[in-house]
Formats: structure tokens, sequence, C-alpha cells
């Protein structure tokens, strides 16, 4: 059997996660399992919609699960010791200067399971992400995007 593949994530986002399935765990199990209670009170099961419901929210909970702790078993954990305040890395904030369409963009560098462009946060796997690991405060770098090349020039970096 192959061996999952490492998924590198901050202490933060290892932390969300892990608040994430505690509440899985503990609360919406109690709750699915109370609402499976009394959808099965209402009688018979083969027309009841609330027993249906309550079977599928329980199979979404527990597929969240075990995708959270398939996750959480295979992570690495980027460490603040190896974090160099000169070069983007994951755990970076870096602003940048998008060249091409002349705008300035923040954007915190994290593993791809906690990325969330609506937060600012991209992946070290995106093209805007990949284009800026490992690049120096100054240096211009071009990344391939969906919207096509852009050019971008960082402007500083700090960490989360």
């Amino acid at each position: 059997m192959a061996e999952a593949k490492k998924s590198i994530m901050t202490q933060a986002g290892v932390d969300e996660l892990e608040a994430e399935l505690r509440e899985l765990k503990v609360n919406e199990r109690k709750r699915v399992a109370q609402d499976l209670k009394e959808a099965r009170a209402q009688g018979d099961l083969s027309e009841n919609a609330e027993y249906d419901a309550a079977k599928k929210h329980q199979r979404k909970i527990e597929d969240r699960i075990n995708e959270l702790e398939e996750l959480l078993k295979n992570v690495e954990v980027v460490s603040s010791e190896n974090l160099n305040g000169d070069v983007v890395s994951v755990g970076a904030h870096v602003k940048l200067m998008n060249i091409t369409r002349d705008k300035e963009v923040e954007y915190s560098i994290v593993g791809v399971p906690e990325a969330d462009l609506f937060s600012g946060k991209i992946s070290n796997e995106s093209p805007i992400g990949a284009a800026v690991m490992g690049a120096h405060t100054g240096e211009v770098v071009t990344a391939e995007t969906p919207a096509g090349q852009q050019k971008f020039k960082v402007l500083s970096i700090s960490f989360m």
C-alpha cells in the first residue's frame, strides 16, 4: 500500500483542524444521535424524511471525521525554528506588488489543507504561492495564474 502524502501545515492550521475534529466527535455526534432518536420515535422509518435527513447528516459527519483524522495523521507542521525572515516559506505573511496589475496584495503562505483565499491564505502549491516560495525581499517572480502570466515583487516578509 502506498504511503499517504504528507501535508505541510502551520501549527495554527493544525490547531483549527483539531478543534473541528473535537467539535464533530463531542457535540455533532451527540446532536445527530438525538435527531435519529427523535426521528425513530415518529414511527415508520421507510417514509420518514427526518430519519433519512439525520442518517445523511450522520454519514457526512463521519466522513469529515475520517477525513480530518487521516489528514492529521499525515501532517508535517512547519517549525517556527526553521523559518528564515529573509525567505518566503510556509508560515510567511508576504506583501507583494503585482507588477502586472500595478496592485499591492498581501497573503499568508500556508499548506494546502488550510488555504482559504477569502481569508488571504494561499497554498504553497498555488500558482502565486509556488512562485514566491524561496524568494527574498525585493525579488521579482513570475507566476502562471489562470488569468495569465503575472509578475510580483516581494515587498516584505513576516511570520505568523
